[in-house]
């Protein structure tokens, strides 16, 4: 588990780059104000989760169950919160339709939610 959580804060961190480069260079000029700001945040998130994975990856053993869910909560939550973002975004500047990803969104940030949750949870009981 140790090693996933890592390559999962190397994976987010290295793509996050990449996506706000994206959004700043490129997306730019075909997204609406609006838009490009739900983009952001998509990136925003997504770096800060890897670099609290990376912190998580180094400090915890992840034998207990609670350090398990953590990790896997902002796994998943980063995937489905800002991947649904990436996709919706660039659904709107190649004027597809992907609004059924919508839901995706608060899904992904619920589980993000739940993961510092958990994280409040477990340094309450240490």
């Amino acid at each position: 588990m140790i090693l996933i959580v890592k390559f999962f804060a190397a994976f987010f961190g290295f793509f996050g780059i990449i996506f706000g480069a994206f959004g700043a260079h490129r997306l730019k000029r075909v997204l609406p104000p609006e838009v490009l700001h739900s983009f952001e945040t998509g990136v925003k998130y997504q770096l800060i989760h890897a670099v609290v994975l990376l912190f998580i990856g180094f400090h915890f053993e992840f034998i207990d169950f609670t350090e398990r869910m953590i990790a896997s909560s902002w796994i998943i939550g980063v995937s489905l919160f800002s991947g649904s973002i990436y996709a919706l975004c660039y659904a709107k500047a190649k004027k597809m339709d992907l609004r059924f990803l919508g839901p995706v969104t608060p899904v992904g940030g619920l589980l993000l939610m739940t993961g510092w949750g958990l994280l409040l949870y477990y340094f309450i009981v240490q």
